[in-house]
């Protein structure tokens, strides 16, 4: 195939989904990663995530540092795993294979399909909250407009990685000129308490829980982060995957979670459950009607990351399917289990539209455990163990050198999770004994990182990994042949 008509191509739809994409069809610029994963957190959703500590007694300062602490451990882990796409050309949750094994994977691709159903209805609820209260329509209104955001992202996510790639980044320039505004208005028109930056005023059940879900917020986006950079040319430097990456993250989160502190702190009476009704009210202030304007503005943000779940929770379904029975990666079975994801979120979404607070912490710190192990023996074997070699035409074979149960990544995870769940504490529902003690501080993100990256490296020892890339240089070359059924739709997508 051409260049140029692989160019032409990306205004169609992909029709690759968890298949190895072969480096004829590797295009795009590495920079374009970080306007995608800006966008990613610069809506309503992640401005709430930087409200939790207030209900725990926490104050401005501390909960900023909180915030900015989470970012950085959690951003950083994200970000790593993007700098695997280009190198892999594979879908995330489908790099598990080779840790966890053909069958074993399922293990930890149940849950991240739970997380993207579940980060929908979230957004979902926020958008609909968002649009019902920009368009002032009545509150039982807000159900029709989560159905009609759920098919128009599941419209774009059929269409896939470039339609994605190029909305994110014209989203990108609307979105900073509206956070830029609402941050003006908000610290000319409202004041602060006292002690707002009181250093002395620390209380480490706020700080940590604070802390612990921005990190668990930013680990959420590692389970499908490379699925938006395995187009990108093979040759791309990891360090500026990496650094796109982490910086777009970091700084939409940063910018927007401070927010959200900033109005927790200063607006009287805050309601955690509706941070819809806080940003109209700050933007209002800047002038009549600009309310309305962030209103629209965050509610397509949000769709966005709906997209983004969608496209993501499709090509974990297929994963799951696969282990279990073969399936081609056509764009039929894309359509499919598109429609699945959004189905079981949008119509969640529904049913909860008003029960927002209640469970959205609780969502988050249940994310952070599940995926702490997960995101420790992935890098580990990544980074340490393979040192980014892949016999990838394995990973696609139930019975390859991968093994249908990888033993060392499942103990590693499990092993990692049961040490902590001493240290869980999610409010009204479970805390560890060891969190109790503490006064109710949830440090297990601390303990889980260590424990099954360590083990994990401890267990691969023996595995032959001179052999395992012999294999995988003998392989290289036939990655690159199209699949025959494929052949007229050799590149990524069709007109």
């Amino acid at each position: 195939m051409s260049s140029t008509t692989t160019k032409d191509r990306s205004r169609g739809l992909e029709v690759r989904s968890i298949d190895y994409v072969p480096k004829i069809e590797r295009h795009g610029k590495v920079w374009h990663v970080g306007p995608l994963w800006f966008m990613s957190n610069a809506q309503i959703a992640t401005l709430a995530v930087g409200v939790v500590s207030f209900s725990l007694g926490g104050n401005l300062i501390w909960s900023i540092i909180a915030i900015l602490a989470g970012l950085v451990i959690g951003t950083f882990f994200m970000a790593a795993h993007s700098s695997q796409g280009p190198k892999l050309g594979l879908p995330q949750m489908v790099q598990s294979r080779p840790q966890f094994g053909y069958i074993g994977a399922l293990l930890v691709w149940l849950f991240a399909f739970l997380q993207y159903a579940g980060f929908n209805v979230f957004n979902t609820v926020l958008a609909g909250q968002a649009l019902t209260q920009a368009t002032h329509a009545p509150a039982s209104f807000g159900p029709v407009w989560a159905i009609l955001i759920t098919i128009v992202g599941a419209a774009i996510a059929l269409f896939g990685y470039d339609l994605i790639h190029r909305m994110e980044r014209y989203l990108v320039y609307l979105t900073v000129a509206i956070m830029l505004l609402v941050s003006i208005s908000a610290l000319v028109h409202l004041r602060l308490p006292a002690g707002a930056f009181d250093l002395t005023h620390f209380s480490p059940l706020a700080f940590f829980a604070q802390l612990g879900v921005v990190a668990g917020y930013q680990i959420s986006w590692a389970i499908y982060v490379s699925d938006y950079s395995r187009y990108l040319p093979s040759t791309t430097p990891t360090t500026q995957t990496f650094r796109w990456t982490f910086w777009g993250s970091a700084i939409g989160g940063a910018w927007i979670m401070s927010i959200g502190a900033y109005l927790a702190a200063a607006v009287k009476d805050f309601n955690a459950g509706d941070p819809v009704a806080a940003l109209y009210t700050v933007s209002n202030d800047l002038f009549p009607g600009f309310g309305v304007i962030a209103l629209i503005v965050f509610a397509l943000g949000l769709v966005a990351v709906l997209v983004l779940n969608m496209y993501g929770g499709s090509l974990t379904l297929i994963s799951s399917i696969d282990s279990v029975k073969k399936v081609k990666a056509t764009l039929g079975i894309r359509v499919v289990t598109v429609a699945i994801t959004a189905a079981l979120s949008g119509i969640v979404a529904v049913f909860v539209f008003d029960s927002f607070a209640t469970y959205f912490s609780g969502f988050l710190f249940l994310v952070l455990y599940f995926f702490i192990p997960w995101t420790a023996v992935n890098l580990t074997d990544y980074f340490i163990v393979r040192k980014g070699h892949y016999a990838i035409a394995e990973i696609f074979k139930p019975r390859g050198i991968y093994g249908r149960w990888g033993w060392q990544g499942i103990t590693a995870y499990l092993v990692g999770f049961i040490c902590m769940t001493p240290f869980f504490n999610i409010a009204g529902f479970y805390e560890g004994f060891l969190s109790k003690a503490m006064g109710g501080v949830d440090i297990s993100l601390f303990i889980g990182l260590p424990v099954s990256a360590v083990l994990y490296w401890l267990l691969t020892r023996s595995l032959d990994l001179k052999a395992e890339k012999a294999l995988a240089d003998s392989q290289a070359a036939a990655l690159e042949v199209p699949d025959n059924e494929l052949e007229d739709l050799a590149g990524s997508i069709i007109d």
